[in-house]
């Protein structure tokens, strides 16, 4: 029984030595806290991919009262632990963003040019916005012929969970 119990408050203060890590990044100012639009891609750095209404979920567990424009890390830190210890907002797995693509892509070409990726992801669902956008397209158009290539795009998308 001991065993699990140092097992388990290793894990933890594994996880919250990651969590401080990633959090420092964007504590510009070496003072606990970083700025809310930030806490976004902290989370996502951490392994988790929570929709825009998950996150904003997320944000307000954590921020203050009198919203600062700043997260303070010790609300953070407990916070994000949880969702780490949870399992919590975990990407899809390489089949079922392949899946998606196929769907996308109706005559079956393998690959979707930008325009079609953007129409799908700005139109459609939660909207991604441009800076998404071009973040995506920069990771996912094949330079020399300009297009992206979804299977080979999916398996980068994944994150190996062991």
């Amino acid at each position: 029984m001991a065993d699990d119990k140092e097992a388990a408050e290793a894990l933890i203060a594994e996880l919250q030595k990651n969590i401080k890590d990633a959090f420092a990044v964007f504590d510009h100012e070496s003072n606990n806290s970083v700025d809310v639009r930030e806490i976004g891609t902290i989370i996502r750095s951490l392994g988790c991919c929570p929709s825009e209404g998950e996150l904003h979920e997320l944000l307000a567990e954590v921020e203050e009262e009198e919203p600062t424009g700043y997260i303070q890390l010790d609300k953070f830190l407990p916070m994000m632990t949880r969702v780490l210890l949870e399992r919590k907002y975990r990407p899809q797995p390489e089949d079922v963003i392949l899946r998606a693509f196929e769907v996308l892509d109706q005559t079956k070409k393998g690959y979707l040019t930008q325009e079609e990726l953007t129409k799908y992801l700005t139109e459609e669902g939660e909207p991604f916005t441009q800076e998404e956008m071009e973040e995506m397209l920069s990771a996912a158009v094949d330079p020399e012929k300009n297009i992206i290539f979804y299977k080979d795009f999916a398996a980068v998308m994944t994150i190996d969970d062991t």
